[in-house]
């Protein structure tokens, strides 16, 4: 049994696994659209690894 990652409240169904519904799932890809979803990166760190191939 898995929960929808979502609402938490109705397990997956196949068409829409790992979400509950339609709705839950457009609310998930909604997140990624506007960026409340992130990977954190270390900007410096990128900086000095681009200086050194220069």
């Amino acid at each position: 049994m898995s929960l929808c990652p979502i609402c938490r409240r109705q397990e997956a169904v196949q068409a829409y696994k790992p979400f509950c519904s339609k709705r839950c799932a457009d609310v998930d890809l909604q997140r990624w659209f506007t960026g409340a979803y992130a990977i954190p990166a270390d900007e410096a760190a990128e900086d000095e690894k681009d200086r050194e191939i220069e």
